[in-house]
């Protein structure tokens, strides 16, 4: 068996990787992705690289899983990093936005439209419909807003 893999490493490497990122659709939760990725390149180095032995070729798997996983996670944690603060708390990102009231205030309470979405807002001061707010805080689902000077 070790002699039939090793005389067709190319097409083993190219399975390989194929069974383990489709392993990985089936929702393993990102475990096989890099560990797939390492199979494919190691199968591009058998093809560029024909005599490379079978024991190089584990090695370089191997290295090339653990370089793939932590290049990715470096990645990931650069990028969550510049996202937001407060990754539990998206509501937070609508901070700083403009709209204009849907209606005037009643007891302080409007609705302003942002996105796809229609937002209940709370405003210290009354407000004629059409005023332009920008968004200052969030309250559960409430946006607290003030009147954009102009």
């Amino acid at each position: 068996m070790i002699e039939m893999i090793a005389s067709q490493a190319v097409w083993f490497w190219l399975c390989f990787g194929g069974i383990l990122l489709i392993l990985e659709m089936l929702g393993t939760g990102g475990y096989l992705l890099w560990s797939g990725v390492a199979a494919l390149v190691v199968a591009l180095l058998v093809w560029i690289m024909p005599g490379l032995s079978l024991e190089w070729q584990g090695i370089i798997f191997a290295v090339m899983t653990v370089i793939c996983a932590v290049l990715w996670r470096n990645f990931q944690r650069r990028r969550q990093r510049n996202d937001s603060s407060s990754p539990n708390q998206v509501n937070h990102k609508l901070i700083g936005l403009r709209a204009a009231l849907l209606a005037e205030t009643e007891d302080g309470y409007s609705r302003i439209r942002l996105a796809d979405g229609s937002w209940r807002v709370y405003s210290q001061s009354a407000l004629p419909a059409g005023t332009e707010v920008e968004v200052i805080a969030v309250d559960g689902i409430t946006l607290t807003v003030r009147a954009v000077s102009r």
